[in-house]
């Protein structure tokens, strides 16, 4: 009997020593970097999905996570997040329609901005190839573009010229539109083409630039195509945003739109409770940011290529080590470097 309870107290000091000693690894291991279980929503977009692969590269590889992806979108992505805390990270979250749902959440702590994931804001606008704004300095401003249409001829009838508005059903569609209407446009010589979907926008640009002619349209970046061609904003006013709500942003048969730039739409990393309270990947995130141009160059090679959002994501970690390695420690850095 006495050597059965003394065999059951090693048991028992053994069992409280095992404990600590994982207690004590556990606490070692976050210390090191060892970050957990994290999901990222890889959403449906090129730029978005290939961020989702970079960030899930960079914290298994560079810190240890256990790291899922699952599928997201805007609404859906946000919405869960919200409701649910997951998934635990949304990598490039545009967070102008989603205001009036994400207030509350944040103030509550429930989620959180981990950043910016685009410096700057994501970029819309009326576009022209730059090459122009050397013989006409001019085109810079809308005042300009206006007064030359003839340097914009619409390709079915070259005595008008042309805006290059946006296929049916897009919300630019009516932004552009409003904008057409502010300057008065159809009564000055200029017609506004439907492009008819998205590839016809991008592919009109892209015949103009090759040909050298002269183009003007909406496009918003980052996209391949802004990495592939030079193109200048146009400036079209100060932003009201208040009168863009009010007339030009979802309302095509206001009769008084005024002409104006378009607003700067904030992208930002969105996180969950847990991945707030986590600092190794809180870090991370805090300095992941790349501006819409930076963005917009490796989506043209990844194009020029025709490379997945993962074999794009790895192109930036071999190729492109001025972009991220400054977002990560150097310690991170030779783990990534090692297992590319």
């Amino acid at each position: 009997m006495e050597e059965r309870i003394m065999i059951k107290l090693k048991n028992a000091l053994f069992s409280a020593a095992l404990v600590i000693g994982m207690g004590s690894f556990t606490t070692s291991a976050q210390a090191d970097g060892h970050c957990g279980d994290v999901t990222i929503a890889e959403m449906t977009w090129q730029s978005a999905a290939v961020l989702a692969h970079m960030d899930a590269k960079i914290l298994s590889a560079g810190y240890g996570c256990n790291v899922e992806l699952v599928p997201g979108d805007t609404m859906p992505t946000g919405t869960s997040m919200i409701e649910k805390g997951e998934p635990d990270i949304a990598p490039e979250l545009w967070t102008n329609g989603l205001g009036p749902l994400l207030a509350p959440a944040v103030a509550e702590g429930r989620i959180g901005s981990a950043g910016e994931s685009i410096k700057g804001g994501a970029v819309e606008s009326w576009w022209i190839p730059a090459y122009m704004l050397e013989d006409h300095p001019e085109l810079a401003t809308i005042e300009g573009v206006l007064a030359n249409p003839q340097l914009f001829p619409d390709p079915e009838d070259p005595s008008m010229g042309a805006v290059h508005g946006c296929p049916a059903g897009w919300n630019c569609q009516i932004t552009s539109g409003q904008l057409f209407k502010a300057a008065d446009m159809g009564n000055n010589g200029w017609n506004l083409i439907d492009p008819g979907s998205g590839a016809g926008l991008s592919g009109s640009m892209s015949s103009a630039y090759n040909k050298g002619n002269g183009w003007i349209g909406y496009y918003w970046g980052p996209t391949a195509i802004l990495g592939q061609v030079e193109m200048a904003q146009v400036d079209m006013g100060a932003h009201d945003a208040a009168e863009w709500e009010r007339c030009i942003g979802a309302t095509p048969d206001c009769p008084d739109p005024k002409m104006m730039n378009f607003p700067v739409s904030a992208v930002e990393i969105y996180v969950s409770k847990k991945i707030m309270d986590n600092k190794t990947v809180m870090d991370y995130l805090g300095k992941r940011g790349m501006t819409s141009a930076e963005i917009s160059v490796i989506l043209a090679a990844a194009d020029a290529d025709q490379l997945s959002p993962e074999e794009a994501a790895e192109y930036i970690l071999k190729e492109r080590g001025d972009l991220w390695e400054s977002m990560v420690s150097a310690d991170a850095a030779a783990k990534i470097k090692a297992s590319l």
